[in-house]
C-alpha cells in the first residue's frame, strides 16, 4: 500500500505500522474494492537516556503469545512434578530468559522504535532470529512437550519426528540456509518494507524469524530429541559460515542503497540520526551483533563436546574394564594349571647338558 501524504501533519494513508502510534478510520472503497484506512501516525518523542529505561508499548499481540507460551511450559513442568519426576531448573530459567527478550523488542524501548529507526528494527530482527531461539531451545521444551504427551501422542510424535522427510529437513545444509536466508530475505526483498506498513506482515516477519532460529538451535544443541545427530563439528562450522554471510549482509546494507527510503522519508521524525546513517548503525547492528550473538551458542557447542567425548571416553573405559574383569578368571584357572608338582614337571635343562663334550667335561669339573 502506498504512503499517501494527506495535510501537512504527519497523516498518512496507510496501515499501522509496527509501534508507530496510529488512529484512523476503516473506509471501502468501492470503485477499487480495497478496504482502506485513514490513520494519523504519530512519530514516538526523540530517543534520549531517560526514554532507553521508561520507553514502552502495550503490544498486545506479544504479550499474549508470551503469556501462552509461558503458561504452557508452566503447566507441563507442573504436570511432571506430579508424576514424581524432576524438571531440571536450568532448562526453566533459560525458557524464561527467551520469553523475556521476545518483551524487549516488542514492549520495551526497541519496540517503541522499531517502526522509526532502521537500526532499531535491526536490533528487533537479530534478537528474535539469534538470542529468542537460543534460550528457547535451552530450556528444551519440546523434551517436555513429549515427557507431558500420553503414549499415542508420543508414539505418533515419535514416527513423525524421526521420519525421512524431517531427516531431510534437518540436514545440516538445509539448516545452514534457514538461518542465513532469512535476513537476507527481509532486508533485500520488499518484504521489510512491507512489515513496517503491515501489523500483520510485521507479526509474520517476527514469527518466521523465530521459528527459523528455533529450528537451527533445537537441531545444534540437541537437548530434545532431534531427527539427525550430527557431529558437533558441523555445528561449529555452521556458525563460521553465518558471521561471513553476516558480514556480506552487513557490507550490502553500508554500501548499498536506502531500505524502504519512501517510509522513512514520509515519517519526518526531526531528529535523530539522518537515514544513511541510522542504516549503517543498522548494518553494524546485523553484522556484529550476529557474531557477537553466535558467541555464546559456541561456547555452548563446545562445551558440550567436550563432555560428550568425556562420557564416551568413560564408556570405552567400563567395556574395557567389564572385559578384562571377564577375562580374570581364565588367566587365573590357566596359571595354576600350569603350576604342577615337580615329578609332572621336570626343571628345565641347561643348554649345555645336552651337549656331549660339555656335559662330559662339566661332570668332571664335578
Amino acid at each position: 500500500m502506498i504512503i499517501q501524504r494527506l495535510d501537512a501533519a504527519p497523516t498518512f494513508r496507510m496501515a499501522a505500522c509496527g509501534q508507530v502510534t496510529a488512529v484512523g478510520q476503516a473506509l471501502y472503497s468501492a470503485q477499487s474494492g480495497v478496504l482502506e484506512v485513514d490513520v494519523v501516525v504519530s512519530v514516538p518523542p526523540a530517543l534520549t537516556w531517560d526514554r532507553l529505561a521508561t520507553a514502552w508499548t502495550p503490544n498486545i499481540a506479544a504479550l499474549v503469545v508470551v503469556a501462552g507460551l509461558a503458561l504452557a511450559y508452566g503447566l507441563g513442568v507442573r504436570r511432571l512434578h506430579r508424576q514424581g519426576e524432576v524438571w531440571p531448573r536450568g532448562r526453566l530459567w533459560w525458557f524464561v530468559a527467551g520469553l523475556v527478550s521476545i518483551l524487549l523488542v516488542t514492549v520495551s524501548v526497541i519496540g517503541v522504535y522499531a517502526g522509526t529507526l532502521f537500526w532499531a528494527r535491526a536490533v528487533h530482527n537479530i534478537v528474535l532470529l539469534m538470542i529468542t531461539p537460543m534460550f528457547l531451545a535451552a530450556g528444551a521444551p519440546l523434551t517436555l512437550l513429549r515427557d507431558t504427551l500420553p503414549g499415542p501422542a508420543r508414539q505418533r510424535a515419535s514416527r513423525i519426528l524421526h521420519s525421512q522427510p524431517a531427516r531431510v529437513l534437518t540436514f545440516p545444509l538445509v539448516i545452514t540456509a534457514v538461518l542465513i536466508a532469512p535476513l537476507y530475505l527481509v532486508y533485500l526483498s520488499p518484504l521489510y518494507e512491507a512489515s513496517l506498513r503491515s501489523p500483520a506482515v510485521g507479526a509474520a516477519v517476527s514469527t518466521g524469524l523465530v521459528i527459523a532460529g528455533f529450528l537451527y538451535f533445537w537441531t545444534r544443541f540437541r537437548l530434545d530429541p532431534t531427527p539427525r545427530t550430527d557431529p558437533y563439528l558441523i555445528s561449529i562450522a555452521i556458525s563460521f559460515a553465518e558471521v561471513i554471510f553476516d558480514g556480506v549482509l552487513g557490507l550490502i546494507l553500508w554500501l548499498g542503497p536506502l531500505i524502504a527510503p519512501h517510509y522513512y522519508l514520509a515519517l519526518h521524525r526531526g531528529w535523530g540520526p539522518d537515514l544513511r546513517l541510522d542504516q549503517i548503525i543498522g548494518a553494524g547492528v546485523l553484522w556484529i551483533g550476529g557474531d557477537l550473538a553466535g558467541l555464546p551458542f559456541l561456547v555452548a557447542i563446545t562445551t558440550r563436546m567436550m563432555h560428550e567425548d568425556q562420557r564416551h571416553a568413560a564408556a570405552i573405559d567400563a567395556e574395557l574394564d567389564a572385559v578384562e574383569a571377564a577375562s580374570t578368571p581364565a588367566s587365573a584357572s590357566q596359571a595354576s594349571s600350569s603350576t604342577a608338582p615337580a615329578d609332572e614337571h621336570p626343571p628345565a635343562r641347561l643348554w649345555w647338558e645336552d651337549h656331549p663334550e660339555l656335559a662330559k667335561r662339566f661332570r668332571r669339573g664335578h
